[in-house]
């Protein structure tokens, strides 16, 4: 059963020292306290990001180490959260009320199908679709519905592709507080829907894309009342990031070559690298991963930016462009990334640029041929998550990835997220199309699975299994 700790009002409201939320804009910098409601700079509207500060110099490094492992043995709940065992880098009181449904501790897979459909000698995939709702939105909820409670807010607010709309509804309804979700109409899965609506949370579907709605809520954030939960907001990277800090202590804190991950609204690729810049200052890795971003072709706005950059650009990170080309109407079905103006590009960009990675985009036949790999290692994943491993294949035949390098892709949702596509793709009725008449293009099953009707005998059972080894 999930927890919701309340610790003496005696400990609680002690300050975080040295953090504050800070401008990433290089002009402008301007830094805000860490209990100020505010998701953009109020000075120039740049994006904001928490730093922590210094840590104690007795709890760095292999001290760090010893303490998180430790707790994997405790029975507090802050310990059994995947998020709140690492609460020396998140920038809450140690007395703080916390909100959680024991989110995190999701497991690192060997996917040797998927490695072999890449050309890898090896190929680790991380599912985060293990978490509570289902998606990694559980990472960043917990941090944000914490900081919403703090702050006195009475509505927690979102605009989803379906994903953080079930997170949210469940952290608000764990909390106490009221959840608003604003949907586009008619582009959300059902079983996403259903999660927002079982866990009672009020969901407005919206005319319009999911863009639409981002412009709605960025409105409602002006009402004292609500409190903002999209990764605008600079706590929900603060809880993603940990991901960064469990998986590497999976790979026993050896840094792979690689990190993939889908790029949509980009808070999980900013959490990520703001995740590992920060192992890498308290010396608890010696390098940075390569942080590979992979968005849908019809949904792709920052990796055409990306491949417009100059070498030079990629070198220093400097000068990196301060305005992006949205996509208007973005078209994939993969929803979960269906965004064509993300709000953390910014962040994610420098991350990326950072690294030494790189931001790249795949078709739908890629996405879905990908997707049906996933299953075949039986692992399974919602559309979205296979990017990553389209994308790493792609890499791979590009020359930019090679064979025996260490790799891990995130895999962002679970596979019941969206049951239709799956059933479409193995029945060879999957397509994208647009609407007001435009023809379809239909997703080819490369790898279908198609159900089949066999007589009630025994003999017919054991002829169809021995015809389909």
């Amino acid at each position: 059963m999930a927890e919701k700790i309340v610790l003496p009002a005696s400990v609680e409201g002690q300050a975080i020292e040295n953090a504050v939320q800070r401008c990433i804009l290089a002009e402008c910098g301007a830094a805000y306290g860490i209990r100020e409601r505010i998701y953009v700079c109020s000075r120039c509207g740049g994006p904001l990001e928490i730093e922590i500060g210094s840590v104690p110099a007795a709890k760095r490094g292999a001290e760090l180490r010893k303490l998180w492992a430790a707790r994997a043995a405790s029975h507090d709940p802050r310990d059994i959260s995947g998020v709140w065992r690492y609460r020396e880098l998140l920038p809450f009181e140690d007395g703080a009320a916390v909100v959680t449904l024991l989110e995190g501790h999701t497991p690192l897979y060997d996917a040797p199908r998927s490695a072999e459909y890449c050309g890898l000698a090896h190929l680790r995939l991380k599912h985060q679709g293990c978490n509570p709702t289902g998606s990694f939105k559980d990472t960043g909820m917990t941090a944000a519905i914490t900081q919403a409670v703090l702050l006195g807010a009475r509505t927690a607010v979102c605009a989803s592709t379906g994903n953080t709309a079930a997170s949210l509804a469940a952290y608000a309804a764990r909390s106490g507080l009221q959840a608003a979700i604003l949907l586009p109409y008619g582009q959300v899965s059902a079983a996403k829907l259903a999660q927002s609506l079982d866990y009672g949370a009020a969901v407005c579907e919206i005319e319009g894309n999911f863009d639409d709605c981002m412009c709605l809520i960025q409105e409602l954030g002006d009402d004292p009342a609500i409190y903002v939960a999209n990764s605008i907001n600079p706590f929900r990277i603060e809880g993603q990031k940990t991901v960064a800090f469990e998986l590497m202590e999976q790979c026993e804190w050896r840094v792979p070559d690689h990190v993939v991950v889908p790029g949509g609204n980009m808070g999980n690729s900013t959490a990520l690298g703001k995740g590992f810049q920060e192992l890498l200052a308290l010396g608890l890795i010696d390098r940075l991963p390569k942080l590979q971003v992979v968005q849908a072709e019809g949904a792709a706005p920052l990796a055409r930016l990306f491949a417009a950059l100059t070498p030079g650009d990629l070198r220093g990170g400097a000068h990196l462009p301060s305005r992006m080309a949205t996509v208007e109407n973005p078209s994939t079905l993969a929803t979960a990334i269906k965004i064509g103006a993300p709000v953390s590009w910014q962040k994610s960009l420098r991350a990326v640029v950072g690294s030494g990675g790189s931001i790249l985009s795949v078709t739908e036949q890629e996405i879905a041929d990908a997707k049906a790999i996933i299953g075949r290692d039986g692992i399974g994943c919602e559309p979205a998550s296979a990017t990553t491993v389209a994308g790493m294949k792609k890499l791979v035949a590009a020359g930019r990835v090679r064979r025996e390098e260490s790799v891990v892709g995130v895999l962002t949702g679970h596979v019941l997220k969206d049951p239709d596509y799956v059933s479409r793709y193995h029945h060879g009725t999957l397509a994208i199309g647009e609407k007001n008449g435009a023809a379809s293009r239909p997703i080819a099953s490369t790898f279908a699975n198609v159900p089949e009707r066999v007589a009630a005998s025994k003999a017919a059972i054991l002829e169809n299994l021995a015809r389909r080894r």
